[in-house]
């Protein structure tokens, strides 16, 4: 069994290109798993953006005294979010719900809006994952109840 051994040295030379292997092997299933994570981020970071935009679209829409600045004030709220806080998004849209503003003073009426974002995630290259997954929410703020409304 010493250095000049024939079987210690088949052994060594049996393992010779296995790191190389071996690499080809984990490198891709890295990048996958990585791809993976960037992914399961991105679509968390769009999923509270696009809430935290309709909650203040309907916050802000709530706030006005006519249906039609409601609506301006709503859309333009939810836009806001979505641009402050970074998202990306391939196509979305905020719609606001101001049917509530004709509702008589002294009746509950709530406002509503809905906001839509199109996540992309073509640019991740990764096998089986969609080009871009659509990410939706609503939110709804209560009229001040007892005061006038146009």
């Amino acid at each position: 069994g010493g250095a000049g051994d024939p079987t210690v040295m088949r052994s060594v030379a049996d393992e010779r290109g296995a790191a190389s292997v071996e690499l080809v092997v984990i490198v891709p299933a890295l990048v996958l798993m990585l791809g993976l994570l960037i992914a399961g981020g991105r679509l968390w970071f769009a999923r509270a953006t696009v809430v935290e935009a309709a909650q203040s679209a309907a916050r802000a829409a709530s706030l006005e005294r006519s249906a039609g600045s409601a609506h301006r004030a709503g859309v333009s709220a939810g836009a806001r979010v979505l641009a402050t806080d970074g998202l990306r998004c391939a196509g979305d849209s905020i719609s606001v719900d101001t049917s509530a503003f004709g509702v008589p003073v002294g009746t509950p009426a709530t406002v509503r809006a809905a906001v839509t974002c199109q996540v992309p995630f073509s640019d991740l290259a990764i096998p089986g994952m969609p080009g871009s997954v659509t990410v939706r929410s609503s939110g709804s703020a209560a009229l001040d109840t007892y005061r006038a409304r146009s």
